[in-house]
C-alpha cells in the first residue's frame, strides 16, 4: 500500500513540474549583429567560361590524292614556312607528266608535217595560176589548188591549238606532281597531325586535313560565352582575370579585345563570343584548356566596403523596444505605436495617411502638426486601418518613410528609385550629371554609435562585388559598426529557474546571419 502512494506521489510532482515549465513566460533578447567598416578594394566582375585558343591556326591539307610516303613532321615540332613536312607518292603524277610531256611532242611533230604540206600547197597554186594565165589548164584545177591551199592552214591553227591545250595538260599534271609535296604555310608547331606512312588520302570531294599549325602560341586568345544579360558591360579594353584546372593555383590576365555580334544560342540561352587576348611566354598555356573567366566591369581602389547586408537590414519597432529605444516616426507609424510629441520627423502622419488612402472621404487626415498632432481617436482609426493594409502595401509605406527620411535629411529631393536588391535607393545629382563611369546612389545604412544606439544615415555607394558596396560619401568612417542583422534568442523566465531539458529556441531577423 505504501509502495502506491509512493508512485502516486511522483506521478503528481512529475506533472507538476511538467505544468509548471510549460506555463511559465518565456523572454525574448535580442542581438545585433555587426560589421566594422574597413577599407578595401571593390570590384565588380562578371564571370564566364571559355576555351583558349591559339590566335592563328591553320589546317595543312592536301589538294591531291594518294598514299603517304614521308613525314618530317610530328606533334609539337616546330616548323617554318616552306618547309617540307611531308610527302605523297609521285610516281603516278611523274606517270601523268611524262603523258602529257609526250602528247606535246607529238603534236609539235604534226604542226612541222602540216607546215610542210602548206609550203607544198602553195607551190601548186603558184603552178596553177600561171597555167591558168596561158589558158593551159582548166580554172576548175586552179580552185581545187586555192582550196588545198586554205585547208593547209587551216590545219596549222588547228594543231597550233592542240599543242596549247596539250601544254596546259602537262602544266596541270606537273602541278599535281608538285602537290605531292606538302609544305608549312607558316611558320609554327604542329599541335595535331592525323595521318600516318602509308595511309591514302583521298582529295576527290574536299581536301582531307593531315596538319593543324598554331602559328604562335606565346600569344594566345580566350574564346569565352558572355550570357545575355551581361553582354552590354562588356567592353574592349577591359582587363581579365582566369584560371585553368592545370594550375589551380595561379592566376592568369588578359584583356577583351573583340565582342563578336554572332548569337550562340543552346538550349534556348542566348550567349555572345568574347574574345580575350592572353600573353602566354612561358607557354604554360595550352590550346583546348577551359578557362574560367572574371571579367572587370568597374573598380573602386581602397574604398570604405559596407557589407550588402547592412543595406537589407531593416529594424522593427519590436527591435528597438528591446534595445530600449524609441523608433523612429516612420517605425512607429508602420507598427501601430503612437508617436512622441519630440518627434522629428513631424510629417511621418501625413505620409502614413497617403499610404493607406485616408483622405476627407475616408476620415481624419492629418493637420501640420503630422501624426503626433492627432486625437487618441483619430490614431486608433489610424491603426485599425493600417492593420487591414496588406503585407505588400506595409513594405511599401514602410520603403515611403525611408525615402521621406532621407529627403528631410538634407538631400534636397533628389528622385528616388529602387536599387538592385530590391531597396529604396536615391540618385543624387553628382550620379545625374554622369553619363559615364559607376552610377552613385543613396542608400539608408544602420549604425551602432558608440553608445550603443541604433542610428539610420544615408551614404552614397557605387558598384558592387556582391559581398560589400564601396562608400563614396556619407557620414560613414572607417572603423564604424553597421548593423547587417539581429538575432532573437528566446529563453525561459527566472521565475522558473530554467529547465536543463528543454532546450532555448531562437530565430534570426533583420536580414543577417548568426
Amino acid at each position: 500500500m505504501k509502495t502506491w502512494m509512493v508512485i502516486v506521489g511522483l506521478v503528481a510532482a512529475a506533472a507538476g513540474g511538467v505544468i509548471y515549465y510549460r506555463s511559465t513566460p518565456a523572454q525574448a533578447s535580442s542581438e545585433l549583429i555587426t560589421a566594422v567598416v574597413a577599407r578595401g578594394d571593390v570590384v565588380e566582375t562578371v564571370q564566364a567560361t571559355g576555351s583558349l585558343e591559339a590566335v592563328t591556326t591553320v589546317l595543312v591539307g592536301s589538294q591531291v590524292s594518294g598514299s603517304i610516303q614521308v613525314l618530317n613532321a610530328d606533334f609539337n615540332s616546330q616548323v617554318r614556312q616552306g618547309q617540307v613536312i611531308a610527302q605523297l607518292d609521285p610516281s603516278l603524277f611523274e606517270t601523268q607528266v611524262e603523258q602529257a610531256r609526250a602528247s606535246v611532242v607529238r603534236l609539235e611533230a604534226d604542226l612541222d608535217r602540216t607546215r610542210v604540206q602548206v609550203e607544198d600547197s602553195r607551190l601548186k597554186l603558184d603552178r596553177a595560176r600561171e597555167l591558168s594565165t596561158r589558158q593551159l589548164i582548166p580554172s576548175s584545177e586552179l580552185e581545187t589548188a586555192q582550196s588545198n591551199m586554205r585547208q593547209a592552214e587551216a590545219s596549222i591553227k588547228s594543231i597550233e591549238a592542240q599543242i596549247v591545250q596539250a601544254e596546259a595538260s602537262l602544266n596541270q599534271s606537273q602541278v599535281n606532281l608538285g602537290h605531292t609535296i606538302i609544305r608549312a604555310p607558316i611558320d609554327g608547331i604542329v599541335v595535331s597531325r592525323d595521318v600516318d606512312v602509308g595511309q591514302t588520302v583521298a582529295a576527290s570531294m574536299s581536301a582531307p586535313t593531315l596538319f593543324v599549325l598554331a602559328q604562335d602560341l606565346a600569344q594566345m586568345q580566350v574564346s569565352a560565352a558572355i550570357d545575355e544579360s551581361d553582354i552590354g558591360r562588356i567592353q574592349g579594353g577591359q582587363p581579365v582575370t582566369f584560371r585553368v584546372d592545370a594550375y589551380p593555383d595561379e592566376q592568369f590576365s588578359g584583356t577583351v579585345r573583340q565582342v563578336r555580334l554572332q548569337p550562340v544560342v543552346e538550349q534556348n540561352v542566348v550567349s555572345y563570343t568574347t574574345i580575350i587576348s592572353v600573353p602566354n611566354p612561358d607557354l604554360k598555356l595550352k590550346p583546348g584548356m577551359t578557362a574560367t573567366v572574371t571579367v572587370e566591369i568597374a573598380r573602386a581602389d581602397d574604398a570604405l566596403r559596407v557589407p550588402s547586408g547592412a543595406f537589407r537590414f531593416r529594424p522593427t519597432a519590436e527591435v528597438f523596444a528591446q534595445l530600449g529605444q524609441t523608433p523612429p516616426a516612420e517605425i512607429a507609424v508602420a507598427a501601430g505605436l503612437p508617436v512622441p510629441m519630440s518627434t522629428s520627423v513631424s510629417n511621418a502622419g501625413g505620409a502614413a495617411a497617403e499610404a493607406v488612402g485616408v483622405d476627407a472621404g475616408d476620415g481624419p487626415v492629418p493637420g501640420p502638426g503630422g501624426f503626433a498632432a492627432m486625437t487618441d481617436e483619430q490614431r486608433a482609426q489610424m491603426r485599425e486601418r493600417m492593420q487591414q493594409m496588406s503585407p505588400e502595401a506595409r513594405a511599401q509605406m514602410r520603403e515611403r518613410f525611408g525615402q521621406e527620411a532621407g529627403r528631410g535629411a538634407g538631400r534636397g529631393g533628389p528622385a528616388s528609385r529602387r536599387s538592385s536588391d530590391g531597396a529604396a535607393a536615391v540618385e543624387t545629382p553628382e550620379s545625374a550629371s554622369r553619363s559615364e563611369g559607376p552610377q552613385v546612389t543613396a542608400r539608408p545604412v544602420w549604425v551602432l554609435t558608440a553608445a550603443g544606439r541604433l542610428e539610420r544615415v544615408m551614404v552614397d555607394v557605387t558598384i558592387s562585388d556582391g559581398i560589400a558596396q564601396a562608400v563614396v560619401g556619407g557620414p560613414l568612417e572607417e572603423g564604424s559598426q553597421v548593423v547587417t542583422g539581429v538575432t532573437e534568442v528566446r529563453t525561459v523566465s527566472s521565475q522558473g529557474g530554467g529547465n536543463p531539458l528543454m532546450p532555448s529556441f531562437g530565430r534570426n531577423r533583420g536580414g543577417g546571419s548568426r
